[in-house]
């Protein structure tokens, strides 16, 4: 299950693990112009951990998410001329 807002600055997605026991805490990610944030409880420090990712790592991920193994680079191409 999935939430998403839309704040004043960002989107917001929270990830809600409903799978077997024993479940995870929920992810909450935040997406800014300048770059996407994912946030998750430690329930063994009780802490917040954060990572925060480019653009581009949103990207390479998103695209990683459907290939095979491998060392892979996304190379922007200009407009393809006539």
């Amino acid at each position: 299950m999935f939430t998403i807002e839309h704040e004043f600055d960002s989107t917001v997605i929270t990830l809600v693990d409903e799978g077997e026991q024993p479940l995870q805490e929920d992810v909450v990610i935040n997406n800014f112009a300048e770059c996407v944030t994912l946030e998750q409880l430690d329930a063994r420090t009780d802490q917040i951990q954060k990572i925060t990712l480019s653009p581009e790592q949103v990207r390479d991920l998103a695209a990683a998410l459907d290939l095979p193994e491998g060392v892979y680079q996304i190379r922007e191409t200009g407009p393809q001329g006539s």
